[in-house]
């Protein structure tokens, strides 16, 4: 079976229909789907196999009145756990990067917690470089 790997556009929400199992955290809201890909500040580059998601990186280029540059922050990579050990997350971050380069940016960061060993492993394996400061995430409640 082919794979493909690629950002959608903005006009590809449907595909969002058929995603494995696990890919994501949650299921899809298809008008939160439509929203987040009119957005041009915002990308999905998905792995489909057949006509099913297996694989994705959510990603926003973050602008900034002091920055030259866009930056790419990586918000989440998903795999179905049936696709996992394939080199399909590394594929999937690649071509996050390499689509951070086209859109002129000059730095992508993404955050995990140490725990979470196969992250780790994949920014690692990619070339991400571990900053050395002891950052602390805080949530605040909205609701």
């Amino acid at each position: 079976m082919t794979r493909e790997i690629r950002p959608l556009a903005a006009d590809e929400a449907e595909l969002l229909e058929r995603v494995a199992d696990d890919v994501f955290d949650d299921p899809i809201v298809p008008a939160r789907a439509r929203e987040f890909l009119a957005d041009p500040h915002h990308h999905l580059v998905v792995a489909i196999e057949g006509d099913v998601v297996v694989g994705m990186v959510s990603a926003v280029d973050y602008l900034h009145p002091d920055k030259a540059d866009p930056e790419l922050w990586i918000n989440e990579v998903g795999v179905a756990s049936s696709h996992r050990g394939q080199g399909l997350g590394q594929a999937l971050l690649q071509a996050t990067l390499a689509l951070g380069r086209e859109l002129g940016c000059r730095v992508a960061w993404v955050a995990t917690e140490r725990s979470n060993t196969p992250a780790m492993r994949l920014y690692a394996a990619a070339g991400g470089a571990e900053e050395p400061q002891d950052t602390v995430l805080f949530t605040f409640r909205l609701d």
